[in-house]
């Protein structure tokens, strides 16, 4: 069962996933300061005053027993290098969601992000018992669609006409993919976990 109130910390060689603070929105901001981050998201925090506000809703969110939202650190260098939320928690059905997640420019195809899957896939899957996993993208985000199958999540279909797009009367299709348990067990996780080991030195 998830419990907002619990301090999350899951952790190997190669990163380390812990909630956020207010403290390390600085350290956050250095790696978020890029525009291509946010071209995909509904929040925008593209730039100072937008990255405060960003920060402050996702820790009213776990406040408020919406969202709980993790820091990702980058073990091999110290550095902090983004940010991923489990959210939709539904301890009776045992769904939830994994989304929002970001990491800086330079931690980008480093393993980092198959990494922080497989830490919170086995987590939720094995030490929380939920059977379902789900995830989605904006379906003009390719790369963060691509990057989602590549750990083992399967599309399931399209919300049509979901959502306006930034700075255009057009509208989004939202892209959903899920991954289920006995898929992490019986295949998924062994392939994840050769692909992570693969990052280790």
């Amino acid at each position: 069962m998830f419990q907002f109130e619990e301090e999350y910390i899951l952790k190997n060689e190669i990163v380390e996933i812990f909630p956020l603070r207010k403290e390390h929105e600085a350290e956050l901001f250095e790696q978020s300061n890029d525009k291509e981050i946010w071209e995909h998201f509904t929040e925008n925090g593209y730039g100072k005053k937008n990255f405060h506000a960003y920060i402050n809703n996702a820790i009213d969110k776990r406040n408020q027993l919406i969202e709980y939202p993790f820091i990702i650190k980058d073990l091999r260098n110290g550095k902090l290098a983004g940010m991923t939320r489990v959210y939709d928690i539904n301890n009776e059905f045992k769904n939830v969601k994994i989304g929002h997640t970001w990491i800086g420019k330079e931690f980008q195809q480093t393993g980092l992000n198959k990494t922080c899957k497989y830490l919170l896939f086995n987590f939720l899957f094995e030490k929380l018992g939920f059977e379902r996993i789900g995830l989605g993208a904006s379906a003009l985000n390719q790369k963060s669609i691509k990057a989602m199958e590549s750990v083992g999540c399967k599309i399931e279909g399209e919300l049509r006409s979901f959502l306006p797009a930034k700075d255009s009367e057009t509208r989004i299709n939202i892209v959903l993919l899920s991954i289920l348990k006995n898929e992490w067990t019986n295949k998924t996780k062994h392939e994840l976990q050769a692909k992570v080991q693969s990052y280790i030195q």
